[in-house]
């Protein structure tokens, strides 16, 4: 049943159960608030720790149990019902006449506001130089605890008691020199900063579940801290390091250690903001958690059609981001996804089918040159989208780099073999064994498609120009991973003596598959240092695993032969360095110092090249620089209706980038011909996240789970190296989740309203005339777009407001001094976002110039 009620004149349905403060915030009627925040349970009725509370090490116990308060902002007046009434508590009963802003209301609120202030630093609402503050212009005589913190300009109890407005006879703030602890992982708390408003407390214990905050009184004081032992971590229910606290603190009290500019979900939840494809891992590390591989199986394939190899050989970047590695060690993000796709069920595929018969068949035809990672995911995704597509690959089976390249003890051929099954399903036509260039020109394919995509990868070894480099034994690194993938009975006789030149992931896996092919003294030559080789640090421990001996910082000076043309050893010498002082690769050598090292052959793997001989003499307008194909960064389109993507526009590129790429080639080649550009799909409903946290033993010490490999005496296979997680391990591993992504699902604070005006004629017509300040223009999103100090406000709003688009709202204020405040208003845009305001490009004209 609905009750009615008004609100400031204003007349409401109420839903069932709601408070005065829950109809007024849906109606867009502001009440003043500190302890309350949408998301937290309400603050009333909330008792002290009974067994007390650490701070600075110190157990403090409470002088009282009264129940606290609350901080009193959000009081109303209520028609027939005397005194004050807190509007975050009060439900609504049906005929209720709501008063939020007389007179007598604003001077309490004024009232309680000193309470809280007097114990808190205030300078920032008092100090005539606070707008555009850098706070690095107080006179030496200001003590530092006097001076305003990092928060100004940011810290939403200033902008609340800006709206309420300061008594007075506001105490001025005596420094109480309480504790800053910064001693935790990720955060920072400062009780000097505390008002008290239990926030983080009702966070921690009530939305998490965490449990390690309290508070009690003492000397008529609330002091918040940790509830059984002194650190964080080592409560009897320790800290998830989540930040929900962080999160909701309404001052400077908590705050992270290292807030970054930018989206604030990048460097909150950067596992996910850093994944190439945007994979939400966040969410599908949850699932594993709860014991649901399949779900989590889904919500990986909802952005990439390859989880199963990405969880063998992606790199991960995502790992080295991770909030988690603060704390002791990153989650191994990697393992997991592994671990999802390996017990994945099929759960994801009745909502695919689902979505494939949403998509209409469209009469746009693709064509897709390259069967690697990122030919296939875009024909995988133009395909689901409706479009015919032909993909064109030169071997005789799909799968590029994945299939030939990428030895079968890392990737397994019967994993390959089920996603590119899931992908070839989707109705593409493959043409194999189809080189572009010579079996078909590219001219041909371009002139009977829509829109095309080259994805070639880059399939040549570079050469070296080197005296013996043509002597029987000199093999190069990609031929011998054909051959040994592609089964070939023609296999390179390596002999039992090995060297392979190079530093990179490639020369790695030559070298362990030369081990597997017989090699017995197998060595690596390359020119970087151990730190410098852009091999990842895990291939490098495993080939040492391996025996393969790493020769740093040595490069090929000759190879030697036998009288009969036969490579007997290679002569080395001396790199005393890789890159210049700009990074550039300009290589440095000791003549003088060399060495020999005898051997049966010499394996080149110092990097792959493109063949983009099929656009020579074509009228593509293709342009290619460094053997790599010119695209624009956003859409990766080359020309129009041509777009490029993976290894052949970036080397040395990876897996997961050029799916990536296939990815954001998918989508502007679908915008292109007249699609809306989404490929993402939904494989799983959206739950309601739940912010419950369970309580770990330990939970910060928690050593970080691996996936277990083969011992080195057994490897000398192609037996998978990496065994994987079982199911103990993988909850194990991803009950260590920090789950930082709960900060992004609470509701955004409600924060008193700002000037903020429609920017249309009208509007402006109502400014005063001849009226000196400064104006602000607002995008849709109310980002500044402009900042403008004029002896004439409307006159400069209306000289903005012809062929403006962007602009959606406007604020004003008058400023003789209209100069010297546009300033300080610029100081404030930078403060906060660490650039200039970017201009609204429409109608700005030479005055856009002027600005800044």
């Amino acid at each position: 049943m609905q009750n009615k009620i008004t609100i400031d004149s204003t007349e409401l349905k109420s839903e069932h159960d709601e408070t005065i403060l829950d109809a007024a915030d849906r109606a867009g009627i502001y009440i003043p608030r500190l302890c309350f925040r949408p998301g937290l349970p309400p603050s009333h009725e909330l008792k002290p720790s009974e067994n007390g509370i650490y701070r600075d090490g110190k157990l403090i116990k409470t002088d009282n149990q009264e129940p606290f308060s609350g901080c009193k902002l959000c009081i109303v007046e209520i028609d027939g019902q005397p005194g004050e009434h807190t509007a975050c508590d009060t439900k609504i009963t049906d005929g209720m006449v709501v008063k939020t802003n007389t007179p007598e209301l604003r001077s309490k609120r004024q009232e309680h506001l000193v309470s809280i202030l007097k114990e808190h630093p205030h300078v920032c609402l008092t100090c005539a130089q606070k707008e555009g503050c850098s706070r690095t212009q107080c006179s030496a005589n200001v003590p530092d605890p006097e001076k305003c913190c990092i928060q100004l300009g940011n810290c939403e109890l200033e902008k609340v008691a800006d709206h309420i407005g300061m008594k007075p006879e506001t105490p001025k703030y005596v420094p109480q020199n309480l504790p800053k602890e910064d001693q935790e992982p990720l955060f920072i708390r400062d009780h000097n900063y505390c008002i008290g408003c239990l926030r983080c407390v009702r966070a921690c214990t009530e939305l998490s579940g965490a449990d390690v905050l309290g508070f009690v009184y003492k000397d008529g004081k609330i002091l918040v801290g940790s509830k059984s032992a002194p650190g964080f971590a080592d409560a009897k229910s320790p800290c998830r390091f989540c930040g929900l606290c962080v999160e909701v603190c309404p001052t400077g009290a908590l705050m992270d250690k290292e807030p970054k500019s930018g989206e604030r979900s990048s460097w909150l939840v950067p596992c996910k903001s850093t994944c190439p494809a945007g994979v939400d891992v966040p969410r599908y590390v949850q699932y594993i958690a709860q014991g649901k591989p399949a779900e989590a199986a889904a919500v990986i394939r909802e952005k990439v059609p390859f989880p199963g190899v990405l969880g063998r050989v992606c790199f991960h970047p995502c790992e080295d981001v991770c909030r988690r590695g603060v704390v002791n060690e990153p989650i191994s993000i990697c393992s997991l996804k592994r671990f999802a796709a390996d017990h994945d069920t099929g759960l994801w595929k009745e909502r695919a089918d689902e979505n494939t018969k949403t998509h209409k068949k469209t009469d746009k035809t693709v064509a897709v040159i390259g069967g690697g990672p990122a030919g296939l995911t875009a024909a995988y995704y133009l395909s689901r989208k409706g479009h015919f597509v032909t993909l064109y690959e030169a071997k005789e089976q799909v799968g590029g780099m994945l299939a030939w390249g990428i030895p079968k003890y890392r990737l397994p051929e019967s994993v390959l073999k089920q996603e590119l099954q899931d992908i070839l399903t989707t109705g593409l036509e493959i043409k194999t064994n189809t080189t572009v260039g010579k079996d078909i020109q590219f001219n041909a394919i371009r002139a009977n498609s829509d829109a095309v995509f080259i994805a070639i990868g880059a399939c040549q070894t570079k050469m070296l120009e080197l005296e013996g480099i043509n002597l029987e034994g000199v093999h190069l690194g990609m031929d011998l991973l054909k051959a040994v993938n592609l089964s070939n009975q023609d296999k390179i006789q390596l002999g039992k003596r090995v060297v392979v030149i190079g530093g990179g992931n490639v020369a790695v896996d030559v070298a362990m598959t030369a081990r597997r092919e017989g090699g017995e003294d197998v060595q690596l030559v390359c020119l970087e240092t151990r730190d410098e080789m852009p091999a990842f640090h895990w291939e490098l421990e495993e080939a040492v695993e391996e025996a393969i001996t790493i020769n740093n910082s040595w490069g090929p000076k000759r190879i030697l032969g036998s009288s009969d043309g036969k490579v007997t050893g290679i002569e080395l010498k001396r790199c005393t360095s890789v890159f210049d002082e700009h990074g550039n690769f300009a290589p440095r050598y000791n003549e003088t110092e060399t060495k020999t090292i005898e051997t049966d052959c010499v394996i080149l793997a110092i990097g792959q090249a493109s063949d983009l001989d099929f656009l020579e003499g074509t009228e593509s307008c293709v342009e290619t620089a460094r053997g790599c194909i010119l695209v624009d960064e956003a859409t990766l389109e080359a020309t129009t209706g041509v777009f490029a993507g993976g290894d052949v526009i970036k080397q040395p590129g990876s897996v997961i980038n050029a799916i990536a790429a296939g990815r954001t080639a998918a989508s502007a080649m679908d915008r292109y011909m007249g699609g809306d550009g989404v490929i993402d799909e939904t494989l799983l409903p959206v739950e309601e996240i739940n912010q419950k946290i369970e309580p770990v033993n330990g939970f910060a010490g928690q050593a970080r789970v691996s996936d277990s490999r083969l011992d080195p005496e057994k490897r000398l296979c192609y037996d998978e190296l990496c065994m994987g997680l079982d199911q103990t391990d993988a909850t194990r591993e991803a009950l260590r989740c920090l789950r930082c992504s709960l900060r992004l699902e609470l509701p955004e604070v409600i924060l008193p309203p700002e000037d903020i005006i429609g920017f249309n004629a009208e509007n402006i017509s109502a400014v005063p005339d001849d009226l000196e300040g400064v104006f602000q223009l607002l995008d849709g999103d109310k980002n500044v777009l402009v900042i403008k100090g004029t002896v004439d406000v409307k006159a400069g709003l209306n000289e903005m407001l012809d062929g403006t688009e962007k602009t959606k709202y406007f604020m004003y204020e008058e400023d003789k001094m209209y100069s010297k405040r546009e300033s300080e208003l610029i100081q404030v845009y930078l403060q906060k976002h660490g650039q200039m305001p970017p201009g609204d490009g429409a109608g700005g004209g030479d005055d856009m110039d002027d600005l800044f």
